[in-house]
């Protein structure tokens, strides 16, 4: 797996061992960050990469032009992984990491846009878009069928990936005064 794009294309990511996570493909991440980029979104802006794995969609962002990504892991061989990969690419200064459940921690982060690539299996979407919906904007969700907007949420774009939907999910209006990027 590598990045695909931005100042650290081509360089290869270490990816947790075993079958606890799903890696979104370099087809997958390519197709999120060619509408990202239509959209103007990544370059600047805070990130969130919830259920983070090794760290692929935020390290993309990063390698585009985002400022900040903040990586919610709890699973510990993906943990080892996303610190292996900030130290290689030298990007400890522009992320950080968090250990827990994306749900409990997503009301604490500070991001304009997230990631979420959570188990297929994840039932708690509109628990984790009300603790998003504070701060975040944008959220990019990949699932193993689409993902209902709650209240206060639109999806403006729905693709599906062989297996794999990827749902952009925008706020309606922004909770904290920030315009939407």
């Amino acid at each position: 797996m590598r990045i695909v794009a931005g100042e650290l294309r081509g360089r290869r990511l270490v990816a947790p061992t075993g079958d606890a996570t799903r890696p979104t493909t370099d087809r997958v991440r390519e197709a999120i960050f060619n509408a990202l980029g239509s959209l103007g979104v990544v370059d600047g802006a805070l990130v969130a990469d919830l259920y983070a794995g090794s760290g692929a969609l935020g390290f993309e962002a990063l390698s585009r032009g985002a400022e900040h990504c903040t990586f919610v892991e709890r699973d510990r061989a993906a943990l080892s992984a996303i610190e292996a990969n900030r130290a290689e690419f030298g990007l400890r200064d522009r992320s950080r990491v968090v250990n827990g459940d994306p749900v409990t921690i997503a009301g604490g982060i500070d991001a304009d846009l997230a990631f979420a690539d959570p188990p297929y299996d994840f039932d708690a979407w509109p628990r984790l878009l009300a603790a998003l919906a504070p701060a975040v904007g944008l959220v990019v969700a990949e699932a193993s069928s689409t993902i209902a907007a709650p209240a206060g949420w639109t999806t403006p774009r729905t693709r599906r990936y062989g297996r794999t939907w990827v749902t952009f999910l925008q706020r309606d209006e922004p909770a904290d005064g920030r315009p939407l990027r």
